[in-house]
Order: structure tokens, then C-alpha cells, then sequence
């Protein structure tokens, strides 16, 4: 697909959102048409990327001439804040800082020092979480983890410098992106993940050396199959490497035992190495969906909820907050709770079964983030 046939920004349709002026927010938790309640919020705070990845931001489309969105039509930190709160109060417990590459917009630690404020209706902390590529940690990694970070997520396709600058596609070398995550050990957050995104012929070849790597080093690897995410990447069913054929590469030099999993709604299938040298994870959208017990939600860049990755339109929360009647946060609970109870999404189950909806655009992962 060329550049002329995206347009330069994308902002995909969004549903208007109205709330009567006597909106009373749900008493309680609140659940989906299948039974399953909102537990995580991931928070895209920019739609900017330095990396180039073919399966995110193949560069042929996002060229040098493609516009993003100005700054005024990004939320503000004040009001990322306040619709984290609402979240909060609805049952959310975990907040993952997401991209884009979130370490691009300006002044994050403000942000990350907000949001570490927040307590569950209980009193408790949040999971704070952050996803990165990894490549501004050996400055960032000390300001993130004072202002409140807990633990992060980097994304690395590969050990061996020609491949993983390949899959970059701007010529950054892993050996910067090794050396931001163990500043981010010496700093303190924790425990690490690394995600892999592994695409058959592309980087598979990549699997042992980076579970070698990552051995006896308390960072948790994950590989995670190669998803039809958007509609730039070109995604083709035979570059999927499914999981367990993944699994199966690494047991055969490592043994592995499996481990249970860590939370309700947890994407990851775990295994320890046999001889206590740590754990591995393989997320497994495409052959084992887990549409489920799936509890995240996701906030874009510009306020929009959507309740999939593989949604093709979000609600306009930004309207709410900037529309011309002042909105309460009950009414912005009301309003969110609204489109939680109506929720359906499952379609990496409907994908398994060829009964994925075609027609519509899907959300590009680089605005709404992983």
C-alpha cells in the first residue's frame, strides 16, 4: 500500500457520545453483554513513533510526508488524568502508558507523576505500566521510575544488529535498546518484560538467541504472533509463526514447565525454564484467541475509546470533556459504563472461525497502541 492511498492523518470514524444531564454512574463494577468487567485501560499519549516497524508503521506509508496529529487535539495530561479517575472508579486497576513510542511526548514524567496518585476506591495502587521501543531509556529510565513508574514493556525483535535493524527500519542498533533496559533494572522498575514480535522468515531465526539472552536475567521474554492489527502492514496469515511452535524451538534446548497464570484476563501463556533461569510467555491472538476474558479497554491519543485492538470505531470521550456544557465525572462514569454494557467485541474468535468482519477500516496499532 503507498503513502497515497492513506490518508496523511488518520483519525478513524467516531461515534458521538451524549449523556443525559442526570446520568447516574453504575453502583459498582461494571461487565460487558459477555460477562467480562473493565480492568485495564491502556492510554495512547502520542500517535509519533522514532522506528519504522513494518507491522506497526511500515515506512512506506508513514513517510516523511505524513502529518500527525497537532498537538491541540491531543488530551492534556489534566484530562487524561480525570478520565483515568472514572476509569479508576469503574474497576479499572491497571494503567499501561502506551504509543505510538510514549516516551516522545514531552514532559511524560508529569504525567506518570499524576496518575501515580490514583488509588482504587479501596485505597490501593495501580499497576502503572509503560510500553516503550526502548530507545530513550538510558535517559529516561531514572525520571520515569522517580515520578512513579512501577515496571515497563519493551519491545525487541531481535538480538543480532542487521536484523533488528531491518525490522526498525531506521538503522537504530539493539545494542542501545539492550543498554536502556539495564538502565531501567539499575533504576529500579520492575520486573521488565521484552516483547517480540515474531514473523515467520522475517526474524524467527531471532527465537534462541534472544531466549538465550534473556536467560538468568530476571527480564520475562514474550513472543508474541505476528497480528493483522490495522490495515498498512500488509498481514499475511503464513508470516504467523504460531506460539507453539515458538514454545516448542525453545524447549527442545530449554526445557520449560508451565506456570499458571499470573491474573484474570492475563494475555500471556507462561513457562518457567526448568532450571529456574526464569519465566517466557507466548501471547497467541491469531491461533488461540482469548477474546474471552478480555478486560482492557484502550484511550487514544485524541480521547477516543475503543473497546478492541481490531476496532474499527471509537467514542468520543474529547467531547464530552471539551464540549460546550460542562460534563461531572459521573456523567463521564455514566457514559463510559454506557459502552462497556454494550460491549461484544471478540474478534480474534471470529477471525479463527472465518467469521471476522470484513468492510471497514480497522484502527492502525501506532494511534492506539499495543
Amino acid at each position: 500500500m503507498s503513502a497515497r492511498e492513506v490518508p496523511l492523518v488518520y483519525s478513524p470514524p467516531a461515534r458521538p457520545l451524549e449523556v443525559p444531564a442526570d446520568a447516574v454512574p453504575p453502583a459498582g463494577l461494571i461487565a460487558d453483554t459477555l460477562g467480562r468487567p473493565l480492568r485495564d485501560l491502556r492510554i495512547s499519549v502520542t500517535d509519533r513513533c522514532n522506528f519504522r516497524c513494518g507491522y506497526c508503521m511500515p515506512k512506506q506509508v508513514f513517510d516523511k510526508h505524513h502529518a500527525f496529529l497537532p498537538h491541540a487535539e491531543l488530551l492534556s495530561f489534566e484530562e487524561i488524568t480525570r478520565l483515568a479517575r472514572v476509569f479508576v472508579g469503574l474497576g479499572v486497576e491497571k494503567l499501561r502508558i502506551t504509543g505510538g513510542e510514549p516516551t516522545l511526548r514531552r514532559g511524560l514524567e508529569a504525567l506518570i507523576a499524576m496518575l501515580a496518585e490514583l488509588r482504587t476506591p479501596d485505597g490501593r495502587e495501580l499497576d502503572l505500566t509503560l510500553t516503550t521501543n526502548g530507545s530513550t531509556l538510558v535517559k529516561k529510565a531514572a525520571e520515569l521510575r522517580a515520578a512513579g513508574l512501577k515496571r515497563l514493556t519493551v519491545s525487541l525483535d531481535g538480538l543480532d544488529d542487521a536484523v533488528f535493524q531491518r525490522m526498525n527500519d531506521v538503522g537504530f542498533p539493539v545494542a542501545d535498546v539492550l543498554d536502556g533496559i539495564a538502565a531501567a533494572q539499575v533504576a529500579g522498575l520492575g520486573p521488565i518484560k521484552v516483547n517480540m514480535v515474531v514473523q515467520r522468515g522475517v526474524n524467527d531465526d531471532q527465537i534462541l538467541p534472544m531466549a538465550r539472552h534473556f536467560r538468568h536475567s530476571g527480564v520475562v521474554l514474550r513472543f508474541i504472533e505476528y497480528m493483522d492489527v490495522g490495515a498498512t502492514n500488509g498481514w499475511r496469515m503464513d508470516q504467523v509463526l504460531p506460539s507453539r511452535d515458538v514454545l516448542d524451538r525453545i524447549a527442545a534446548v530449554f526445557p520449560l514447565v508451565p506456570l499458571s497464570h499470573s491474573a484474570p484476563g492475563e494475555t500471556a501463556e507462561r513457562w518457567a525454564y526448568a532450571d529456574g533461569a526464569g519465566e517466557v510467555g507466548f501471547i497467541s491472538s491469531v491461533t488461540q484467541a482469548f477474546c474471552g476474558d478480555c478486560n482492557r479497554a484502550r484511550l487514544s491519543t485524541e480521547g477516543r475509546l475503543y473497546t478492541c485492538l481490531f476496532a474499527t470505531r471509537g467514542h468520543d470521550l474529547r467531547g464530552l470533556l471539551r464540549g460546550p456544557e460542562a460534563v461531572s465525572d459521573d456523567q463521564l462514569a455514566a457514559a463510559v459504563a454506557q459502552v462497556w454494557g454494550v460491549r461484544t467485541d471478540r474478534y480474534s474468535q471470529l477471525r479463527g472461525s472465518g467469521q471476522a468482519p470484513q468492510g471497514e477500516r480497522r484502527v492502525e496499532m501506532h494511534y492506539i497502541g499495543g
